[in-house]
């Protein structure tokens, strides 16, 4: 697995890697975690087709998911120690 471009966003890091003909979009936010797989062949133009499929609309649905998840985890851990 080899990172192949990393993309700035103000709120997560958003690293693209290639492993196994795949494109894996990898998006952190502190202890979380999102990614994507791609098929490579499932795309016409490589790479810049990833950056075109990580659109305004998609990023703000991540964030969104960032939230949410962020609320589960917190939830849970209130759930173990109380």
């Amino acid at each position: 697995m080899r990172i192949i471009a990393e993309l700035p966003h103000p709120d997560f890091k958003i690293s693209i890697l290639s492993m196994n003909q795949k494109f894996i979009v990898k998006m952190e936010k502190g202890t979380l975690e999102q990614s994507f797989k791609i098929p490579e062949m499932d795309l016409t133009d490589g790479v810049n087709s990833v950056f075109e499929i990580l659109d305004e609309a998609f990023l703000k649905t991540v964030s969104e998911r960032f939230t949410q998840m962020g609320k589960d985890y917190k939830d849970a851990y209130y759930r173990y120690n109380y």
